[in-house]
């Protein structure tokens, strides 16, 4: 009995004494919150009565509610944009990574002239297709795409980029997502051209019809050039949009001066991409059990292997497989640092939540002390005492949260709707152009869930000190 009422009230404690009760506390509270949704089951009818006084409460109330309610509604908002942003970094990087360097499963690897020269080429890729589809029922499509880096010049300035040798027909998902500004994405099939994005256009000062230099060393170690002429300049994808250039698969192998059955990775798309783990296992599997050699699994971008490779003392072709996650493992800490971001921030909205309704509550339990005295006396038990607070607490924070909710997914619908243009520097984090804010269903019930059931727990300790008091003194009480 002792330690109930020094659980309830413990301002006769000394701090070390509160702060030993503090985890007896917790478990204390979310026993009651249990016997709440219990006592909700089992009373169905005094509790619809004990709703409609906790609706009449709040109306009667209404600057306090909605004041509350707003602050309420409106950290349920932030959450579900701040959530809004991450899904829509999530996606955009997942569509512009299987885009622009990846498929879902990528068969790429490292050919080695000598032990300490390596390149990132897989040879007689068509009999390796071939056995891909032999291999890979869950398959959508599949493409071949050129792995390059490559010096490109203009007549006014130069710059470092990648270059990937695609073959235009064969990749329908760049259609969807490469948005051209100027130019014909279908000129891309005719060799010595290229496609540039328009941040790379604007560094060098050129536009379709210009013809620009490619310069890089082929594996025997000459340096090789290519004229290219623009023939699309794309809208800019964020980062990723940054080095990435295309031409044709044959204009790629002419610079490199490489074989016609040699390519830089195989990318399977598949229909379900929650068959990614099982289709890279079992490949990993097939082509060892085939004779092929396989690099150890390293989840890192091809780029970042060249160290590894090159210290190594093999010759040959090894290929290694990967997934989208592991080519673009370099951007990943955007979506974590915002991930980290929104945990904070969600962590300091339900303290100021946690604060606010701890505050009104106990003003409300002040205000109308000897209401509760004049009901206990009447018979009301402690149980429906404590039922009427948390339903009050329940209904304010539930309407508050949909509300919010609501408004937060109008809000994004809004934004994505009127395709409003991101600054540059945010560009680099969101891998778009323009704001992209994606509304799961999930995101949303877990931001309502969270906040209200925030709102339960830090009601449940006044709720219990107001089913407690005593209805003699509570009725003398003068407030």
């Amino acid at each position: 009995m002792r330690l109930i009422q020094a659980l309830e009230d413990p301002s006769g404690l000394n701090w070390l004494q509160r702060m030993a009760l503090q985890p007896v506390r917790a478990v204390y509270a979310l026993y009651n919150l249990g016997y709440f949704f219990y006592y909700l089951l089992t009373h169905p009818a005094e509790v619809a009565m004990l709703c409609r006084v906790a609706v009449r409460n709040l109306r009667a109330h209404q600057r306090r509610t909605l004041l509350l309610g707003g602050a309420i509604g409106g950290v349920t908002a932030v959450l579900v944009i701040l959530m809004g942003v991450t899904n829509g970094m999530k996606s955009t990087m997942l569509e512009s990574a299987t885009t622009l360097m990846s498929g879902h499963v990528n068969v790429g690897g490292f050919y080695k002239v000598t032990a300490g020269q390596s390149a990132p080429v897989v040879t007689e890729y068509p009999k390796l297709v071939a056995k891909i589809r032999q291999d890979v029922p869950e398959l959508d499509y599949i493409s071949q795409r050129g792995r390059g880096w490559a010096k490109l010049v203009s007549d006014t300035g130069s710059m470092q980029v990648g270059v990937g040798g695609m073959d235009v027909e064969a990749e329908p998902g760049f259609r969807k997502v490469v948005q051209l500004r100027k130019g014909n994405l279908d000129d891309l099939k005719q060799p010595g051209t290229i496609l540039i994005f328009e941040e790379q256009a604007k560094k060098l000062e050129v536009t379709v019809g210009d013809t620009l230099t490619l310069s890089a060393p082929t594996m025997r170690g000459i340096n090789n050039t290519q004229d290219v002429r623009v023939v699309a300049i794309a809208a800019n994808i964020g980062m990723m949009s940054a080095w990435n250039t295309f031409v044709p698969s044959k204009s790629l192998r002419d610079l490199y001066q490489l074989k016609d059955d040699t390519t830089g990775a195989i990318y399977l798309y598949l229909k379900d991409m929650k068959d990614i783990p099982a289709v890279q296992q079992r490949l990993r599997t097939q082509l060892a059990e085939s004779g092929y050699t396989l690099m150890d699994n390293d989840p890192r971008a091809f780029w970042m292997k060249f160290d590894v490779v090159n210290r190594e003392g093999w010759t040959g072709q090894k290929l290694d497989i990967t997934n989208w996650e592991d080519e673009i493992s370099f951007v990943q800490w955007v979506v974590q640092a915002l991930g980290a971001i929104t945990g904070g921030l969600t962590f300091v909205l339900l303290v100021v939540i946690a604060a606010g309704i701890t505050n009104t509550l106990w003003i409300a339990i002040r205000e109308r002390t000897r209401e509760i005295g004049t009901l206990r006396a009447i018979g009301m038990k402690r149980e429906s005492v404590q039922t009427m607070f948390l339903a009050e607490a329940l209904i304010l924070s539930l309407v508050a949260t949909l509300t919010g909710a609501l408004v937060a997914a109008g809000l994004c619908f809004l934004v994505n709707a009127q395709h409003i243009r991101a600054p540059e520097v945010v560009q680099v984090m969101l891998l778009t152009e323009h704001w992209f804010l994606k509304i799961e269903p999930g995101s949303v019930v877990f931001a309502v869930a969270l906040i209200t059931g925030a709102s339960m727990f830090v009601s449940l300790i006044p709720s219990f000190l107001a089913a407690r008091m005593k209805p003699v003194t509570a009725m003398h009480h003068i407030g």
